[in-house]
């Protein structure tokens, strides 16, 4: 069995390699990143080979370069020609402040919204209310939400109105409303929490309309829904222009006082800004040859991992309820011509942001015009989304041609003072932020299965939850997507390599879009490699419950659940009950960790078992080291390594039964996720293995096809 990617090894070497050399210029540096990256082994062939081009500063695979790929470099969907060297020209008026130098290409307002029937506009409040920022939120009903539009408003959208499949350009929207033929909407379940977090009263579930709104056949006054305009590489290869083809912004519910980035340290309040968006309502100009439709299987699995990770303590968009439309939709599950009908749904996203790195990515892909969009988007980003960095210096405009002698001259990366350039101060927290996501699912043992540029979030939140999968028996080459195989770029071992290589395909797209230099680039890199290191080995270091990270300890450990195919979470799980004190035979030793371990009998399994009992003799003889009662170790433990996680398998038994109508396997499901650390009476059946009927394409791998 070869080295696993988590081992304290091929850590210690990301730490080292993704850091800047002074000994390489910058043009060095960041040509040569890949190819330090696979003489240290922390890049397998399996993963598509990246390197810097120095005319369109865009990664190209082995396969774009010969024009097999499509994308930069070759022929994208959206780009009849290939990419050409790039000027960086004038950029736009920042998003926030100069709305109004691209006036002419935002939408004007839709019809009037309708108004939920009978409500009854600034009535009484909902009872109760929530505290946030240092303020109270009062909550609402759905009529009493108070909506913005900034994505809308501030930035350039598409001046066609009509809803057909189209190239969309220098614009970062289009206006679209959803499109269902609602047949008797049925609400699966709600989220009280995300109810919360925007203000609403979760009484509202039970109103007639709540079902109607949230699968868009009633859009609320004060909205105006569009769909998001983006692209991206999939796969490894870039694919042009993607956007958002069956999801629909409703807009931003917006809580407490002031205006973008006026916060309580500034003495002006607090404000917070939730973006709603609905999945599965409707096609879009960008739904491709798709329906704009999603199905419940897809549905519940997002809404209940949504939340799931949220409890978790993992950084993710959140769900605030799953309803069917009463349509059935046709899917082909395997994309093999076994094509069914199944019942229809909508799930209802809620984040401050649904930007990602494709959003910035298609506009310096295609240059001219679109390439000012990097810079107008990234000023709306910052002053909407990291307000803390709005007043940093904005560098003057630069013209560089690719390889020119300014360039040559970028600096040392080491020495990058980020506070001179808002732009390179905000790309390394996107990258830091993102290092910080990935080592939470690696903690956590969750896959995503698709991590596709466009599907990497610009505020380091786990987005679009298709084929994910949470590790059962420890295989650090598990892929939950059907579509990943045979190569398994997106498996559970690559995924940190694969957050770096999508670092480096956005750090390429600021350096195109003419806002960050290449030491600066280079220095936003450094900074992924540095937080996922740092964040790891903390989560590593308290699931083991030791003060510190003890690399040959963890990486021991692992080798040995890869090895014998162990549960991730029972194994992590059970040895906080390990007594620190050993014990003087095996099989006493073994007692807590048996259950977990799959070891029957009171002399467990040879091999496995005399294995197991030596690694827990070096484990406890570090826990004696610390001088800390197994009591307070347990507490400790037990609040970073979850009883209960989202298994493929139970997410499948609740779709099964609201295929049929039952909802209450969904919303036991959620209930038992929304506290996973703690040990809930009567859960027990939810921290077990998968049966054997579970070991199957459609429950324990998934395709894209929702």
């Amino acid at each position: 069995m070869g080295a696993l990617f988590t081992g304290a090894s091929s850590l210690s070497k990301l730490s080292a390699i993704a850091r800047v050399s002074p000994a390489l210029s910058p043009k060095q540096s960041l040509n040569s990143l890949n190819d330090r990256l696979i003489r240290a082994g922390l890049i397998s062939t399996r993963v598509t080979r990246t390197r810097l081009n120095r005319s369109s500063r865009f990664c190209r695979s082995p396969a774009m370069v010969a024009g097999i790929g499509g994308g930069i470099g070759g022929h994208s969907a959206d780009q009849q020609h290939p990419v050409r060297p790039i000027t960086v020209a004038a950029a736009a008026a920042a998003a926030g402040d100069g709305g109004a130098a691209t006036s002419s290409k935002l939408m004007e307002a839709p019809p009037a919204d309708v108004a939920i029937a009978g409500a009854k506009t600034g009535g009484a409040a909902a009872a109760g209310a929530v505290t946030r920022g240092g303020g109270k939120a009062r909550l609402r009903r759905l009529e009493e939400l108070e909506w913005e539009n900034s994505f809308v408003d501030k930035l350039p959208g598409d001046p066609v109105e009509e809803n057909h499949v189209r190239i969309v350009r220098n614009a970062c929207y289009s206006r679209v409303r959803p499109s269902l033929k609602l047949a008797d909407p049925q609400v699966v379940a709600a989220s009280e929490s995300v109810a919360h977090l925007i203000g609403l009263d979760p009484n509202e579930f039970t109103r007639p309309e709540f079902a109607s709104v949230f699968t868009g056949g009633i859009v609320l006054q004060g909205c105006k829904p569009y769909a998001q305009c983006y692209g991206g590489h999939q796969f490894g290869h870039w694919a042009g222009q993607l956007g958002d083809g069956r999801a629909i912004t409703l807009g931003e519910v917006v809580l407490g006082e002031g205006g973008p980035g006026e916060g309580k340290a500034e003495g002006k309040g607090w404000r917070e800004r939730w973006e709603v968006q609905l999945k599965g309502v409707g096609k879009t100009p960008y739904s491709r040859s798709a329906d704009g439709r999603a199905v419940l299987r897809s549905s519940i699995r997002e809404y209940l991992c949504s939340e799931a990770m949220a409890a978790l303590g993992v950084p993710t968009t959140r769900a605030l309820c799953v309803v069917t439309t009463g349509e059935k939709v046709l899917r082909d599950m395997f994309y093999n011509g076994n094509a069914k009908f199944e019942p229809g749904a909508a799930v209802c996203r809620v984040a401050p942001s649904l930007i990602r790195f494709g959003s910035f990515q298609l506009h310096a892909s295609r240059g001219g015009l679109d390439k000012e969009m990097v810079r107008v988007l990234a000023d709306y980003t910052i002053l909407h989304h990291f307000p803390h960095l709005a007043d940093l210096p904005e560098p003057p405009v630069q013209v560089r041609e690719a390889g020119s002698e300014e360039e040559e001259e970028a600096g040392d990366p080491d020495a990058v003072d980020v506070t001179t350039n808002k732009y390179a101060a905000w790309f390394a927290e996107v990258a830091e932020s993102t290092g910080k996501l990935v080592a939470g699912w690696q903690a956590v043992g969750f896959t995503h299965g698709v991590l596709n540029t466009d599907n990497m979030s610009i505020l380091g939140l786990t987005i679009d939850y298709g084929p994910f999968g949470f590790l059962d028996a420890f295989d650090p080459d598990f892929t939950p997507n059907t579509s990943d195989m045979p190569g398994r770029r997106y498996c559970f071992r690559q995924q940190p390599d694969i957050g770096l290589w999508n670092v480096v395909q956005l750090a390429n797209t600021l350096v195109t879009g003419g806002v960050i230099g290449v030491a600066e680039a280079q220095h936003g890199v450094s900074r992924y490699a540095d937080s996922f290191l740092s964040s790891y080995q903390q989560r590593m270091a308290a699931k083991l419950g030791l003060p510190s990270y003890d690399k040959d300890l963890t990486h021991s450990l692992l080798q040995l659940m890869a090895k014998h195919s162990s549960d991730f979470t029972n194994t992590f799980r059970a040895l906080s009950r390990v007594p620190a004190s050993g014990a003087s035979s095996d099989a006493d030793l073994l007692g807590p960790m048996r259950k977990a371990l799959g070891l029957q009998g009171a002399g467990g399994e040879g091999e496995k078992a005399r294995e197991w009992a030596d690694w827990l003799r070096l484990y406890t003889a570090k826990l004696r080291a610390q001088n800390v009662s197994d009591a307070d170790r347990r507490a400790a433990m037990d609040a970073v390594n979850p009883a209960y996680i989202l298994r493929n398998y139970q997410c499948q038994l609740a779709i099964e039964a609201a295929e049929r109508g039952d909802f209450s396997v969904t919303r036991r499901l959620q209930e038992v996720l929304q506290r996973p650390y703690e040990e809930q009476e009567g859960a027990e059946e939810f921290a077990q293995p998968p049966p054997e009927w579970a070991l199957k394409p459609g429950v324990c791998m998934l395709s894209c096809s929702s």
